[in-house]
């Protein structure tokens, strides 16, 4: 069995695992909850020792590098990062309703790897990726990108709850999901968490690109809008020690700022011309 075979289970594994957590979310049902974390625990699983085996043989093709230099494997790392975030979430908060909106943007990040008309082959590094930051660069990057998306599943749980009529949320969110307290709470450090590892990867892609080209910044498309990114949960985090913002505010603010995210990571590379145009391939 190879790396495409096993990162193909991944997705519909955790296609399976997001239907458990909405069917906790529905039927309040704290079995069914623990199957989901293992059938999300067994998938992680699946997925890191595919992430494995693609690196292995990348190696036996001659040109071994790290498993996320393509669109495609960039994608299958994000979605892994997800999850390793969200069971982290899960354990330290002992709640598995996240999972209904948490899990699902893993799904639909493995379904996109999986079925979109991608280059999915394992290839050699342009010079310009051939670097030992490329590691750091992306691993830093990607785990801020995961922790905003953890931020932004969050802010849409609190609207829902938020949004929803007194009376059912007495009958049955109240029971379910975490008070809004905790949700603000959890949206919040979120992005405290994530902004720390965009900043580090804000500055990891600096130093590489003085390596590479000879300039820390040059104002190429990508590097653009991730100061765009990095300014946008800034200003959230300023104005929440500053301006006491809180609830449905910074909750809106999670899901602007991932779409800024989403747009510095896919957008740029497909919409816009620049030094990491490589990225797409």
């Amino acid at each position: 069995m190879d790396s495409s075979q096993l990162l193909g289970i991944t997705t519909f594994t955790y296609l399976f695992a997001s239907f458990l957590y909405i069917g906790v979310l529905v039927f309040r049902n704290n079995k069914l909850g623990s199957i989901a974390t293992g059938f999300t625990a067994i998938a992680l699983l699946i997925q890191t020792i595919g992430l494995v085996l693609r690196w292995i043989e990348s190696y036996r093709l001659g040109f071994g590098h790290a498993p996320f230099t393509n669109m495609y494997e960039s994608v299958v790392f994000f979605a892994w990062m997800i999850i390793i975030i969200y069971l982290g979430i899960e354990w330290k908060f002992k709640t598995r309703t996240i999972g209904a909106f948490a899990v699902p943007i893993s799904f639909l990040a493995m379904s996109y790897a999986s079925f979109a008309p991608l280059d999915r082959g394992i290839n050699p590094l342009v010079p310009a990726l051939q670097s030992n930051w490329l590691l750091a660069h992306v691993v830093t990057c990607f785990v801020g990108y995961a922790a905003f998306a953890i931020a932004a599943a969050l802010g849409i749980m609190y609207l829902a709850k938020s949004s929803a009529p007194a009376p059912a949320a007495d009958k049955g969110s109240k029971e379910v999901l975490p008070s809004l307290r905790v949700l603000d709470d959890m949206i919040h450090k979120s992005m405290i968490f994530g902004f720390i590892w965009l900043s580090g990867g804000i500055i990891t892609g600096a130093i590489w690109a003085n390596s590479a080209w000879g300039t820390y910044w040059s104002w190429d498309p990508k590097e653009t809008w991730s100061l765009i990114t990095w300014f946008v949960y800034a200003i959230t985090l300023h104005a929440r020690y500053t301006r006491g913002i809180h609830g449905k505010t910074i909750a809106w603010l999670s899901l602007i700022g991932f779409i800024a995210v989403i747009f510095t990571y896919y957008g740029v590379n497909f919409l816009l011309s620049g030094l990491h145009s490589y990225g797409s391939n």
